[in-house]
């Protein structure tokens, strides 16, 4: 089983399954960046409308550790952020280049997509923080259960890394324009939100994790994995 893993890797045959995930993935995050300027009430808790998509990239990040691995979770974690960038660099070249004389949009437009350097610093931190922190997390404990247990890991390696991104974005985004307590408030409701999102969806993570390691032959444990997020070449 080994040997096909690391022959699977040495080629970079990667099948169509691993494609899909990678492409939701990142999907999934752009999506959740765009709409986040939106605000939402749910159940009476007042959120960034990205809470209906985001939590999915952190679903597929736990696929993508527990049947590939901590090192092919790395790349893609790294492509999700180069590929954010570039939407991100697009968006603001369309704001900046001249708009047609005919079209009334321009204010709207900077409105809705317009991004602070501050709330785009803040976002791309605490995206690396926290995917990095997921990925390990549920990494380290698959080893220490010996592949037992997916929901434990699912739902662990989701506490800490929606508590870390949660932390580090509302943190550096408004940090001193909102009170200390309602900096806490926004902490704990966001992370409450998505840790409770994706355990509702735990048996829909089963499912596809289950789905992909019968249709790729792999089950990957990170018993001798470098776990230093830049190592992305390794």
């Amino acid at each position: 089983m080994q040997d096909r893993i690391e022959s699977r890797r040495g080629t970079q045959n990667y099948s169509i399954w691993f494609i899909a995930v990678v492409a939701v993935f990142i999907t999934c995050l752009i999506t959740a960046n765009i709409i986040a300027v939106k605000l939402i009430s749910v159940f009476g808790l007042v959120v960034p409308a990205a809470v209906i998509i985001f939590p999915i990239s952190y679903i597929f990040g736990d696929v993508l550790t527990e049947v590939y691995g901590y090192r092919v979770a790395r790349r893609v974690i790294w492509l999700g952020f180069v590929c954010n960038l570039i939407a991100v660099v697009a968006i603001w070249l369309g704001m900046v280049l001249p708009a047609a004389s005919f079209w009334n949009g321009q204010a709207a437009y900077e409105q809705i997509l317009g991004y602070t350097p501050r709330l785009l610093a803040a976002s791309f931190l605490a995206y690396l923080v926290g995917e990095f922190a997921n990925s390990y997390v549920l990494a380290k404990m698959k080893v220490a259960t010996g592949g037992r247990w997916l929901w434990s890991r699912t739902i662990g390696s989701t506490l800490v890394g929606q508590a870390l991104d949660s932390t580090v974005f509302i943190s550096l985004a408004f940090a001193g324009t909102i009170p200390f307590s309602g900096l806490g408030s926004a902490i704990f409701t966001q992370w409450a939100f998505k840790s409770v999102y994706e355990a509702l969806a735990t048996p829909l993570t089963y499912k596809v994790v289950n789905f992909l390691k019968r249709q790729e032959g792999i089950d990957v444990f990170d018993r001798d994995t470098r776990f230093n997020p830049l190592l992305v070449a390794e």
